[in-house]
């Protein structure tokens, strides 16, 4: 399955999200790969260092800048491919390979509107893959604090957007997110019992139910 995480605005957590994802999939087992499509190369630089800290399991991470849906379709597991506005030709090419569009959202007005251009760019630019593409959006970054409106309000307003399913799972704005990072590990390596490696593991086990069930069963 391909899954791109994307999206026009930058600040968005994407690459946190892409990072995180990759290594979860990693760790159960999956057979997953990476493409590291934005000029700003976290996803690249994140792999990197796990690589020169030998931390396990290493990532694979392609920097290509000009993405051939060939490519992506090529490998027999999980792709996943970070990619945002700056470089909006292979955002497009990428799009158009995706079986689903994972779109993080932090909880502002000008994300929304940012989201709605979005999709508004998917439908009228991008030919799609024919056999469907999902397109989820959820809220990251959202405020720990629950008495704050905006995260709700962003909720709901993402629901009236047409074509695009939101999930109710969200990942709050902490600091074991950034910490972690500067380590090349994730917050569920980090920390495994903290509440932000808690929320992932709710997160990704929504995006890969069968992952759960197999695990299950074995």
């Amino acid at each position: 399955m391909i899954t791109v995480i994307a999206n026009l605005k930058g600040g968005s957590g994407k690459s946190t999200i892409a990072f995180n994802l990759a290594v979860w999939l990693a760790s159960h087992g999956e057979k997953v790969v990476g493409y590291d499509l934005d000029p700003q190369c976290t996803l690249s630089d994140l792999a990197e260092l796990r690589k020169e800290e030998e931390v396990k399991p290493e990532l694979h991470i392609h920097s290509v800048r000009a993405v051939l849906q060939e490519q992506l379709q090529a490998h027999p597991g999980e792709v996943l491919v970070d990619v945002g506005a700056a470089n909006m030709a292979a955002m497009k090419e990428a799009l158009g390979a995706a079986d689903r569009v994972l779109i993080p959202v932090p909880p502002s007005q000008a994300d929304v509107w940012a989201t709605q251009r979005f999709l508004h760019i998917i439908k009228r630019d991008i030919k799609a893959n024919p056999n469907g593409t999902e397109l989820l959006a959820f809220v990251n970054r959202a405020d720990t604090n629950e008495s704050i409106p905006e995260t709700g309000e962003t909720e709901e307003a993402l629901g009236m957007l047409p074509g695009i399913q939101v999930l109710p799972n969200r990942i709050k704005l902490r600091t074991g997110f950034r910490r972690s990072l500067s380590e090349g590990q994730t917050v569920f390596e980090m920390w495994p019992n903290s509440k932000a490696a808690k929320e992932f593991h709710v997160f990704a086990s929504a995006l890969y139910p069968e992952l759960n069930r197999i695990r299950a069963v074995n």
